[in-house]
């Protein structure tokens, strides 16, 4: 009996100490609930497109490096300017990237379609593509880079700097609110939302004379699945930036835009769609 009554007082703190640890862990988990959806992106921004209601953010002011999302002003640029699509450009040893030492499957002397180069930058998030787009461009890789900061300050996007057609720099910055103004003046073109939906391609080309045929799959694997109706969408990494996912969905009947910047982890953006997805269909039964 003596050490039964030694070990009571050990007992009550060891349950008191458990029931705090319990509470905390559901306040924790309750607040999360109401508060949102449970993401590892450092940058989150949902916004019903049709009436511009914010259905969620998260640091959506924070300055961010945003990787290849870049691609989708380079995309606006390239049409916005007229350039023949159905031109010949051949990728050239100025489009290797040497900075981060990204991979490629264009061999420098392959020649395609404009058109094609573009839809390779968009889909599949091509580098290559991305800078041949720029460096043939009138006026090169300076005068491209000045029509894409113009356009980002004609869009509002004040918060936004761009340094190359590639985003592969991390000086390609910008904040969750002026990427919604992005993906939101991206989706009037329907060849940016046709090139970013895409689930595979393959492109048939030709390096001097010689055929090339060459398979390539949607960067956003959300995009190739029949479980998502995505209207437009784009991926983004660099060590600077984490991984980066802007896309425009339906969700519920609704249109929703979602930016995720900055998580860590190869599918983790991918994941915090799906979680938003929960999420909302949680809140629409409540």
């Amino acid at each position: 009996m003596y050490s039964i009554r030694k070990k009571q007082p050990f007992y009550s703190a060891f349950l008191l100490s458990l029931f705090a640890v319990i509470l905390f862990i559901y306040n924790a988990v309750d607040a999360q609930a109401r508060g949102g959806p449970r993401l590892k992106s450092r940058v989150a921004l949902i916004v019903d497109q049709g009436s511009g209601e914010v259905i969620y953010e998260k640091n959506a002011s924070d300055i961010a490096p945003i990787a290849s999302v870049t691609k989708l002003m380079t995309a606006m640029v390239i049409i916005d300017s007229g350039v023949p699509l159905l031109e010949s450009i051949t990728i050239a040893k100025a489009d290797v990237d040497r900075y981060k030492g990204s991979r490629s499957k264009l061999d420098v002397g392959t020649t395609l379609l404009r058109a094609e180069v573009l839809k390779l930058a968009l889909m599949a998030s091509e580098n290559r593509a991305s800078a041949a787009l720029a460096r043939v461009f009138p006026g090169g890789k300076t005068a491209f880079v000045l029509a894409m900061n113009s356009k980002a300050k004609s869009l509002g996007m004040n918060d936004t700097t761009f340094v190359d057609s590639t985003g592969l720099r991390p000086g390609n910055v910008s904040t969750g609110h002026d990427l919604i103004k992005l993906v939101e003046a991206a989706l009037n073109y329907p060849l940016i939302r046709q090139y970013t939906t895409t689930s595979s391609f393959q492109l048939r080309a030709r390096k001097g004379k010689r055929p090339v045929r060459l398979d390539y799959v949607n960067s956003n694997r959300l995009a190739r699945s029949s479980r998502w109706d995505i209207g437009l969408s784009k991926t983004g990494y660099i060590s600077e930036s984490g991984r980066c996912l802007v896309m425009q969905t339906t969700l519920l009947d609704k249109s929703v835009i979602m930016v995720l910047l900055d998580s860590w982890g190869k599918l983790t953006a991918l994941g915090d769609a799906g979680r938003v997805r929960r999420w909302m269909e949680r809140q629409n039964k409540k």
